[in-house]
């Protein structure tokens, strides 16, 4: 008997004796029969060796009366013109691995259903116009066959069948609508129609069909331009991008979402806080002239009661609207809510504990923090038998729960437990660290602020040569800047605006910072200077701004750290804000709506971007949930607190542009790179050993290379670039109504050549892949070491003479650890980046279209590949860079490599890889 999993490739699914004159003709091997279907009685299973699709030769010929009545009529002179077609379609349908006992009942509720004539249709349609109704020629429709017989196969994809008799004059099937008449709904992965003279037509669906609606169409994967559409498609194509948008009958346009909908819609983010919790749990609207900010997914969920400009909230676990597709995939799910039991124990204990014994609420020393990773949150025998009196489950916990409990080692302590506390690994990590795109060449000196100098005071830094004369190895400052030796973090006019609000929070403080670096002959940086500002009190304040240089004994060694962890904790908050969140997550998604609303499935662009949109919605939808929202993991973990979205909208409104977010562009705008036609990516580093931008170039390059051969598949003009109204639509849509408050600004990118396209593409490209990666999967291993770089600070760097001053003087251990989060929101925020760390086992990385069949098309199967082989050349070259000895950022005693733009990586932490998407 077949297995059950797929019963059988290797087989055709069409019946008849044309399996047999394929065998005489020594065809390969095609799909196999799938159940009773594909059996002739007490003869076993049909078997054809005939390849896929070369079945003209198995059309059904209608017989002529004289041949029917077995007259011996002389045979014709030429074989008669085949009258009609047998054609089969085989569908692969996805079945979940896990079913509770409800979904079970109702799949058995369905296939009885089936059986009696509720089934699953199915209807091909003819690129081809019929002149007889003016549209397009289709099929009758079948029934898929199969559903019950199949209903206790345990296997996660099974195929059923559908038969077909067309007119020969059909032309090529271009499109198959399915109908579920099921009371439940379920997942296509792919049809394979065969039978056609054309060859097999391959649909790749991977989509949910929902009962109860209008068929579903699904369209073949050979790409089409809009004025390339063949006629019978075309009325199709414009009908199915309506109802996308929201403007068919069938969508239900306007309302609240369904989550079964597949419906693409704007919003600005106008559902992160929860007025009707009370006025603390407000929060501002951002999208629009106070707060510009890219838009949303929308949801259409009633206003709160309290503010009608606000969306009323979904709290976790509850499910938020996305389109039904955009939906995680059982693996994904699995990964999540592994993370969540992980969550619930990591963050139970430190919360029951700090609410028995308010005293152990701070680390008492570093031996605290280093015992989250050996022995996990370990209780003091007093404080065990105090807990399992009043709460006996407790004791279950701790016993059952112990590796859940324990935190994993970070990465950036397992080689060099102390390296954090080194000059040069605080200034390594500034290249090859989470956030490795702040980092700029200083062009003048001293540094100046662009804020309004009547409000924040004078706009030039505090930080003098006599400051740092002594650390430039014999040089003068004018000649460091003109030979590009210094280098700058400036998070001073991101911070101040709002430093008067986020100091009045209870437990946060914070600063506007500039650090200043000297680019060794070695080519490390060391760190020269810091500049800790508050907005000025008074004219001439002195407190306002202070300048820190690298220490020359004990108590200046203990200032200098806290200024270190204040520069850390803005650098923090600005890689979570800003760079991370807002550049690669928010700042694309209006892409995404904006290509589901406006390009075809059929479009070869949509067909490049695919895989470079999975999951991102979703997560985007969670981040609304529990990221991003008042009071949520972001504000209760970063400094700036309630602020942080406002931040981030000022970030948006005043930094960010999009022809400025590839690779080249961004190096260039810092000051990192100059233009260099003999260089191998076109560019220079100013700083040769820079791992992110280094290995960086090499994926670009080969992004930008990909994109290129692709678009010229397609475009061969200007004209034919400017020409196609899908693709204009897309990209201006994604500008007017997805970026509606920039939407004016001059610096857009133009979209009217080929070149234009190429440069989009691989920008956006970019940002969903290796941008996201190199920002995303290094933060538990790179980032859970809390000293090293704490999200968030609770105490000022005290001067002397401050009361304060003398505690930092009396325990400087203490005070340092103090002035970082405490126990419960260090575990809390450990245990969010450990998930947001990690690779599910689900995850298609760069280069990988797990789909073969994505596209028809050969040259752009054969593009992709080349494409393929390039990424996997660049790993190549990046596992030879970390173990140069001469590439010091990377390289040495205690020093990790850089491999967060290695493409590929196994499921769970890693600080590798680089998914198509962000998915996570």
């Amino acid at each position: 008997m077949a297995p059950p999993a797929m019963e059988m490739l290797g087989r055709s699914f069409l019946p008849g004796p044309a399996g047999a004159a394929g065998r005489e003709r020594g065809g390969g091997p095609c799909f196999a029969a799938v159940g009773r279907e594909g059996r002739r009685r007490g003869r076993g299973p049909l078997r054809s060796a005939a390849p896929v699709g070369a079945l003209a030769e198995r059309a059904v010929v209608t017989p002529a009366p004289a041949e029917r009545a077995g007259a011996a009529a002389a045979p014709p002179e030429e074989p008669p013109h085949p009258r009609t077609v047998a054609a089969r379609a085989v569908v692969t349908v996805r079945r979940r691995r896990k079913e509770d006992a409800k979904r079970r009942f109702a799949e058995q509720l369905d296939a009885y259903a089936d059986r009696v004539g509720w089934s699953v249709l199915l209807e091909l349609v003819s690129t081809e116009i019929d002149p007889g109704n003016g549209g397009p020629k289709k099929s009758k429709p079948s029934a898929l066959v199969g559903w019950f017989e199949k209903k206790d196969v345990k296997a996660e994809r099974v195929v059923y069948t559908a038969d077909f008799a067309v007119d020969a004059s059909f032309g090529e099937p271009g499109a198959v609508t399915v109908l579920n008449r099921h009371r439940r709904e379920f997942f296509i992965e792919s049809i394979v129609v065969e039978g056609f003279p054309s060859g097999p037509a391959h649909f790749t669906c991977n989509s949910w069909v929902q009962p109860d609606r209008a068929p579903r169409v699904f369209f073949t994967n050979r790409p089409y331009l809009p004025d390339e559409t063949p006629p019978g498609l075309r009325e199709l194509r414009r009908q199915e991008l309506s109802d996308l948008r929201g403007e068919g009958a069938s969508a239900a346009a306007g309302g609240e979402r369904r989550l079964t909908d597949r419906v693409w819609e704007y919003d600005v983010y106008n559902d992160l806080g929860n007025p009707d919790k009370g006025a603390e749990f407000a929060r501002p609207v951002l999208g629009g002239d106070r707060l510009p900010y890219p838009r949303r997914m929308r949801t259409g969920r009633p206003k709160t009661v309290t503010d009608d400009g606000a969306e009323s909230r979904v709290e976790y676990p509850e499910p938020i609207y996305v389109s039904r597709d955009e939906e995680f995939e059982e693996g994904k799910d699995e990964m999540l809510s592994e993370g969540a039991l992980k969550a619930l124990l990591h963050n139970f204990m430190p919360l029951l504990v700090s609410s028995v014994s308010p005293d152990i609420r701070d680390f008492a020393g570093f031996h605290d923090v280093d015992n989250l990773f050996k022995e996990g949150l370990r209780l003091k025998q007093a404080l065990q038998d105090q807990l399992f009196q009043k709460i006996p489950f407790v004791r279950k916990i701790q016993e059952n729960s112990e590796g859940l409990l324990r935190y994993d080692t970070p990465d950036i302590i397992k080689k060099d437990k102390f390296a954090w506390l080194r000059d040069d690994e605080f200034a390594r990590q500034a290249l090859a660290g989470i956030n490795p795109v702040n980092i700029e060449r200083l062009q003048a000196f001293p540094p100046v602020s662009k804020l309004d100098p009547a409000v924040y005071g004078p706009p030039e830094s505090a930080i003098t040569e006599e400051h740092i004369a002594g650390q430039l190895d014999g040089m003068s400052v004018r000649q460091a800047v003109e030979d590009s030796r210094l280098y700058m973090l400036d998070y001073h006019d991101i911070f101040l605006p709002f430093l008067d609000r986020i100091n009045a929070q209870d437990g946060r403080k914070a600063y506007g910072t500039r650090t200043l670096f000297f680019l060794t002959a070695a080519g490390t940086l060391k760190p020269i200077a810091i500049e800790l500002s508050l907005p000025p009190m008074t004219d001439g304040c002195k407190r306002a701004k202070r300048v820190f240089t690298p220490p020359a004994d004990a108590t200046s060694n203990w200032l200098w750290q806290l200024a270190k962890a204040h520069v850390c904790s803005n650098d923090a908050g600005v890689h979570q804000l800003i760079n991370h969140w807002l550049r690669t997550h928010a700042c694309v998604e209006p892409f995404i709506i904006a290509a589901h609303r406006q390009l075809s499935a059929m479009h070869p662009i949509f067909k490049l971007l695919k895989p470079h949109m999975r999951y991102t919605l979703k997560i985007n939808a969670l981040a609304r949930q529990i990221l991003i929202n008042g009071d949520g993991v972001i504000e209760s973990g970063f400094t700036p607190g309630r602020y942080c979205m406002e931040m981030s909208a000022f970030a948006y409104r005043e930094l960010w542009r999009l022809d400025q977010e590839g690779l080249p562009a961004d190096l260039i705008r810092r000051g990192m790179a100059v233009e260099d036609p003999t260089q191998p990516h076109g560019l220079r580093l100013l700083i040769e050993d820079y791992p992110y931008a280094a290995d960086g170039l090499l994926l670009w390059s080969a992004i930008t290379r990909w994109c290129g051969a692709y678009v010229a598949m397609y475009y061969p003009s200007d004209e034919s670039v400017r020409g196609d109204a899908e693709l204009q639509a897309w990209y201006g849509e994604a500008v007017r109504a997805g970026h509606a408050d920039k939407r004016d600004a001059p610096w857009w990118p133009r979209l009217a050549s080929p070149a234009d396209l190429a440069s989009l593409l691989a920008t956006l490209v970019w940002l969903a892949s290796a941008q996201h990666a190199a920002l995303n999967f290094g933060q538990y291993p790179l980032g859970g070491y809390i000293p090293n770089r704490p999200p968030l600070m609770r105490r000022l760097v005290p001067a002397e003479g401050d009361p304060e001053y003398a505690h930092l003087v009396a325990d400087p251990h203490r005070f340092f650890l103090s002035a970082l989060p405490s126990l419960t929101q260090a575990t809390t925020f450990m245990t969010v980046i450990d998930t947001l760390s990690t690779h599910s086992a689900d995850e298609e990385y760069l280069g990988e279209r797990p789909d073969g069949a994505w596209t028809a098309d050969p040259a752009a199967l054969a593009a992709a590949r080349e494409f393929a082989e390039e990424v996997r050349r660049a790993e190549e070259e990046i596992e030879r860079r970390n173990a140069d000895t001469g590439r010091r950022n990377r390289c040495g005693a205690g020093v990790l490599p850089y491999e967060l733009m290695a493409p590929t990586s196994g499921p769970g932490i890693t600080c590798r890889g680089v998914p198509n998407s962000v998915t996570i």
